[in-house]
């Protein structure tokens, strides 16, 4: 539509069903807001003479199976009602021009910037050439666009902002230039390719799955080619319960090596074995080679490979608690899987600066909170900084969230749903 049709729509309420099964019906007036000034902020930027659409592409939350993606494991994840929303309209050149509110407009040439460039690593230019150009791989039609983008993914909170923000510019491709046909599953491979080939990130798939194909996902990377991806239909928050993140305020920006240590550590453990990743190696006989391995790659190494193969069996089982609908069994699996990763995996803080521990004081306030309540916390995320987890009754939110609120500044406590929608055009 052009611009001012797009606009009456929005007003006339044709895209409220749509806002109420993705939002949730009591979100569906704030988000009407948004998405007109989301279109208000395009038509002042690249003009009202314009063939534009809506788009969203949500964030995700890790449920479980931390940091074992990489190493082609299992994870359980899910989108949540934080999303990137963007308005974009064609362009008749190669340029795509997006402009994320708060930040400066990236601008890429397409037919100029084709291959990685190392002095472009950990921009967002270079996530927008490495979709393109990931597209162009799989024989996939590209082309430049103007786009508007707002986002309540926060950056650096563990809810994937850079995975969000590469699978909502296959996304626009997908749409404007592939009649919506590529799969997002394919759309969350080549965000994947993007953020390890042009942005210079190691990162796994999970968050691009997780974001792009919406709802609960339990997700088996045994082939990370064809992953194994099954919709898992458990209602957490009418089961009585609340997806509480708590931002602690600490950002993932100056991390990417402690994050690159993650799956290269695990990696090391399993070239001893002659393997890429740890799938490929049975637990048993790292066990056995204990002594030899912690003097070629270190223990911290090999505390890392033990939680890899302990969170593959959590997975499994968290999976199975979820379709029993066990949510007890379910929350101490959380629980042990959280206490896993401050212990063997060692993602809580950051070596670094062992002074700043918000991850730690989180959990151990959580901890207290919910001391002898059906409930569970736990490191979210890539870990190191940012935010935890918790899975809170419906009666003990509003105290649990003016706890952490008082600790980390108002607001530090997101109380969110599971939204079933991935991404999408509107």
């Amino acid at each position: 539509m052009k611009v001012a049709e797009l606009r009456a729509a929005l007003n006339s309420g044709a895209f409220d069903e749509r806002f109420c099964y993705i939002y949730g019906t009591a979100a569906v007036a704030a988000q009407k807001e948004r998405y007109a000034r989301a279109l208000d902020a395009f038509e002042a930027l690249y003009g009202s003479d314009r063939d534009a659409a809506f788009y969203s592409v949500a964030g995700r939350s890790e449920l479980s199976g931390n940091h074992t993606d990489h190493n082609h494991g299992c994870v359980i994840a899910a989108s949540i009602d934080l999303d990137i929303i963007a308005v974009a309209a064609p362009r008749a050149d190669a340029v795509i021009r997006i402009q994320s509110e708060g930040f400066p407009e990236d601008v890429v040439d397409l037919a100029a910037y084709t291959a990685p460039k190392k002095e472009r690593f950990e921009r967002s230019d270079a996530l927008i050439a490495g979709m393109a150009a990931g597209f162009r791989k799989e024989g996939f039609a590209v082309g430049g666009f103007d786009a508007y983008t707002t986002s309540n993914v926060l950056k650096g909170s563990g809810i994937s902002s850079s995975a969000a923000f590469e699978d909502m510019v296959g996304n626009i491709l997908n749409y404007i230039y592939n009649e919506g046909k590529i799969s997002n599953v394919e759309i969350a491979k080549l965000a994947q390719y993007a953020e390890n080939v042009f942005f210079g990130k190691p990162c796994g798939l999970m968050d691009q799955v997780a974001c792009a194909v919406g709802g609960i996902v339990a997700i088996d990377f045994a082939d990370p080619k064809q992953p194994v991806i099954e919709q898992v239909n458990f209602d957490i928050t009418g089961a009585g319960y609340n997806l509480c993140i708590v931002n602690t305020g600490g950002n993932h920006a100056d991390l990417t090596g402690d994050y690159a240590s993650v799956p290269a550590e695990m990696k090391a453990v399993a070239a001893q074995f002659g393997k890429p990743v740890l799938r490929e190696v049975e637990e048993e006989k790292v066990l056995a080679a204990l002594p030899e391995l912690r003097g070629k790659v270190g223990d911290r190494a090999v505390l890392r490979a033990l939680h890899f193969y302990a969170e593959n069996r959590r997975v499994a089982a968290q999976k199975a608690a979820l379709k029993a609908g066990d949510l007890k069994a379910f929350f101490e699996l959380v629980i042990a899987s959280g206490r896993s990763s401050f212990c063997y995996l060692q993602n809580v803080y950051t070596t670094k600066n062992p002074a700043e521990q918000g991850l730690s004081l989180a959990l151990c306030l959580a901890e207290r909170a919910l001391a002898g309540k059906v409930a569970a916390w736990r490191v979210h995320g890539g870990g190191f900084a940012g935010t935890i987890q918790a899975f809170v009754p419906n009666e003990a939110v509003e105290a649990f969230r003016a706890q952490m609120d008082a600790a980390f500044g108002k607001g530090a406590c997101m109380v969110l749903r599971i939204r079933p929608v991935g991404a999408t055009r509107i």
